[in-house]
């Protein structure tokens, strides 16, 4: 597992000395969140997350918004990523679960796929930089399980492609 990194803060500059991230995940880990995704597709009523897909000035933004005691298993991330998430929720990144609070930045690498379990609302917008012109190459970047991603199912899609 790779630890947050340590960067230099000068006081009162408002830098965090650790910052949270979601690290490449190891075989094993993935395979953890693989195997969680067909128990729930299987076990558990399947519910829609309503999302919403930008494409402005070379970046991709997807906001996925969930309901308190919703369960979320991602799409393996071949592309690295910042992730915003503003609720509180636990998130498997690999050799562990995290807890977020509040309103959080993450850097996540390339190479990963997270397992979320909401307590509150959350809502949560990953972004990247792209050349993409629509949502279908955008989501084929970032993921080759792009299929399986729930846009596919869904029928009322908020897209802006501002072509800037």
């Amino acid at each position: 597992m790779q630890e947050p990194t340590a960067i230099a803060v000068r006081p009162g500059s408002g830098l965090m000395a650790q910052a949270q991230r979601l690290p490449a995940m190891t075989e094993d880990a993935i395979a953890k969140v693989r195997s969680l995704q067909e128990v729930s597709l299987a076990l558990c009523e399947q519910v829609e997350f309503p999302t919403e897909h930008l494409i402005h000035a070379g970046m991709y933004i997807r906001t996925l918004h969930m309901k308190a005691d919703q369960v979320l298993t991602g799409a393996l991330l071949k592309v690295p990523t910042v992730l915003v998430v503003s609720g509180d929720c636990a998130v498997f990144i690999g050799e562990e679960t995290i807890e977020l609070r509040g309103y959080s930045v993450l850097p996540g690498s390339a190479g990963r796929i997270q397992a979320f379990l909401a307590h509150t609302d959350v809502s949560m917008s990953m972004s990247f930089p792209t050349k993409a012109k629509t949502v279908a190459e955008a989501e084929r970047e970032f993921t080759d399980d792009y299929e399986l991603l729930m846009t596919n199912r869904q029928a009322d899609v908020k897209t802006l492609i501002t072509g800037e």
